[in-house]
């Protein structure tokens, strides 16, 4: 016969009851596109502040939303943001790793196919998007668009393109960003302030 604190501890089960990590992980991928995107379209350089804000916000704090989506049981929230996170960590490395002298910096046959291989999980991303809501579809259909044109950019050489996905990207982030404020705002009231 098996022990009664035996029964009680096969019984307990764990109620999550933490906080939602998507909105961080929406505007830390959301910000990171937007500036990076804001150096694409021909406005800044390609300086510290972006290096910074890929490693720590677009990276290691998607990492981290990854992981506590995983918490969650959301696999497509783990994937998504552990994905990202790692993306824009490896950005950060190609851009890092040459000027330390630890590798030969990237030709643009380089640069097109990591994105390219970035860009079939974000379809396989955007695939599974279409049985979720709506501006979350918008979003990364706008991700794989941009993914696209940085890839036609650095296969041309074409400046246009590549200032057209500088111009595709702050769009993507800027909804990404729109859900991931909007998701707290609507908590914060108790109510569908925003639609999303």
């Amino acid at each position: 016969m098996e022990p009664i604190e035996e029964k009680s501890r096969n019984n307990l089960f764990m109620i999550d009851n933490t906080a939602n990590p998507a909105p961080l992980g929406l505007c830390a991928f959301g910000m990171t596109t937007i500036l990076l995107s804001i150096h694409n379209a021909g406005v800044t350089a390609l300086s510290s502040p972006i290096i910074a804000m890929a490693v720590f916000y677009g990276g290691l704090a998607q990492l981290i939303v990854g992981l506590m989506e995983w918490k969650k049981n959301n696999t497509f929230g783990m994937v998504t943001f552990g994905s990202f996170g790692l993306f824009w960590i490896s950005f950060a490395a190609i851009l890092v790793m040459p000027a330390l002298g630890l590798a030969a910096a990237p030709t643009t046959l380089d640069l097109a196919a990591f994105l390219a291989v970035w860009g079939i999980l974000i379809i396989g991303l955007f695939i599974c998007s279409l049985r979720m809501h709506r501006v979350l579809q918008v979003t990364l259909a706008a991700v794989v668009l941009l993914v696209v044109l940085l890839v036609a950019a650095n296969l041309s050489g074409i400046h246009v393109v590549h200032t057209l996905a500088g111009i595709m990207g702050i769009i993507a982030g800027g909804l990404a960003l729109y859900m991931g404020i909007g998701t707290v705002i609507n908590e914060i009231y108790g109510s569908r302030v925003v639609p999303v």
